[in-house]
């Protein structure tokens, strides 16, 4: 069969069925897909998965599945079969992506586009690790995404599995307390408080990510070495407009967002998430804080200048008012 109207077949079939979900998705009954899986008997655990791989690929929740999973297998099985479909359907809708437009993209994309792909690219596994620990973008959508890349197939898969690990244990534990709280189980406090701890660890994961990815202090010295050499550097200064004009200055060419907008003014600085971010304050308090948050947010370069403004003008570099 020719290649084209393979493709052409395969984007009709994962449209309708996208588009299916989308439409209907009010309409799904979570009580009756368990039943109906409960009376599969023997073969429930491969019914099930099968269920979440189509799933994944169609954009159905998968909170609800792995919730489900929970109810429907307990905790350890659970988790097993939910890991393992969700990864399963992650792979195929990876490579469903690549092989409809992966090269369409090689051969279309510029500018900034062109740079994000590249950034992902040039950090491969750690990218797919941290994006599944810390989850900036809804899961079906990232698989499909990330096939667009060149990012390593065997990478991919295999920080895919590992690194939802974590949310995998968390949501199927509270999926199973749900189980056992409708039939009367036995210890329910305690359960209930290991799952409350489990996703506790879960949400403070970006934190915990967001520390390991930012980059180390910078000396101002070396800070003004990258200036003068016109390295292609985003300076971030997150002070308040008054210090910003005020006694201390600041440096030419730096760019203002104050440290409390920095959040949502992330989108003026899109062009830097694969580039060079150095924050700067008075100290490194502000600045350390703006450095935490955009690694969170996905930045995948970003230093804090040590001593900041402060060092700056005892070293008598030039400045601005």
């Amino acid at each position: 069969m020719n290649k084209k109207l393979v493709k052409w077949l395969m984007l009709l079939l994962v449209a309708v069925g996208i588009g299916a979900v989308v439409v209907y998705r009010d309409q799904l009954d979570a009580s009756a897909l368990q039943a109906w899986i409960e009376n599969a008997g023997a073969a429930a655990p491969l019914l099930f998965m099968l269920v979440y791989i189509v799933g994944t690929i169609f954009f159905f929740p998968g909170s609800v599945l792995t919730l489900l999973g929970g109810a429907l297998f307990g905790p350890v099985a659970g988790t097993f079969y939910n890991l393992t479909a969700a990864t399963i359907g992650a792979m195929l809708s990876f490579m469903v992506a690549r092989f409809l437009a992966a090269d369409w993209v090689a051969n279309k994309t510029g500018g900034r586009l062109k740079q994000l792909i590249n950034g992902v690219e040039n950090e491969g596994w750690r990218f797919v690790a941290f994006v599944r620990l810390v989850p900036l973008f809804p899961f079906n959508l990232l698989n499909y995404a990330l096939g667009l890349t060149r990012i390593s197939f065997t990478q991919y898969s295999v920080a895919t599995y590992i690194c939802m690990l974590p949310g995998a244990i968390a949501y199927t534990y509270l999926g199973y307390i749900g189980r056992e709280a409708a039939t009367g189980g036995e210890d329910l406090v305690k359960k209930a408080m290991l799952a409350f701890a489990l996703l506790a660890v879960v949400s403070f994961l970006p934190r915990i990510m967001g520390a390991l990815r930012k980059g180390s202090m910078l000396a101002v010295d070396e800070l003004k070495q990258r200036l003068d050499s016109e390295e292609d550097v985003l300076l971030l200064d997150v002070r308040t407009p008054e210090d910003y004009s005020g006694e201390q200055g600041h440096i030419a060419g730096s760019k203002l967002i104050p440290l409390e907008e920095l959040e949502q003014r992330l989108d003026e600085i899109g062009d830097y998430l694969e580039k060079p971010i150095v924050t700067i304050c008075r100290t490194h308090n502000k600045s350390g804080k703006a450095a935490l948050l955009l690694a969170q947010h996905g930045f995948a370069d970003v230093h804090v200048a040590k001593m900041g403004m402060t060092d700056w003008n005892a070293r008598g570099y030039p400045l601005q008012q």
